[in-house]
């Protein structure tokens, strides 16, 4: 699993040129799967999602009652050493990716309550976002380092 983390003033998601959800002070999360992703996966960066003090003061996305944006990003897994195509060959299939993608909305929502919003699985969508630092964050759960 990978996420791309970034502390945003304000996200929003828009499909067909609507509003679809959005968020204030919070963190816009890009979510990628692969086929070997697993509980323990979700769980890890679940756990980062809670502890890590993106917010100034050390604060964390608890301390200062923000809200979570959830997009499903499965160019997070593209590979782009050989030749100018990307390869999509180390993201999960479009079937697991969204059984994934569903159930890490699950958790989250279980964990942070009714401060998760999300996109929408394999729509086009437009991301409008005020990034607060900047500050972006990579997480890799094959690779923690």
């Amino acid at each position: 699993m990978r996420v791309i983390i970034q502390r945003v003033k304000r996200a929003s998601v828009i499909i067909n040129k609507t509003v679809y959800s959005n968020i204030d002070c919070g963190l816009l999360c890009y979510v990628g799967f692969c086929d070997t992703d697993s509980e323990i996966d979700f769980q890890w960066v679940l756990h980062k999602l809670k502890t890590i003090k993106f917010f100034k003061g050390e604060k964390s996305l608890e301390d200062v009652k923000g809200k979570l944006l959830i997009v499903s990003q499965f160019t997070l897994f593209a590979r782009i050493k050989k030749g100018t195509k990307p390869s999509w060959s180390k993201a999960a299939s479009p079937e697991l990716a969204k059984s994934f993608y569903n159930y890490f909305i699950d958790i989250c929502k279980i964990k942070f309550l009714d401060v998760v919003e999300t996109g929408v699985f394999g729509e086009e969508m437009e991301i409008d976002s005020i990034n607060d630092g900047p500050y972006t964050l990579f997480l890799d759960t094959k690779n923690k380092e």
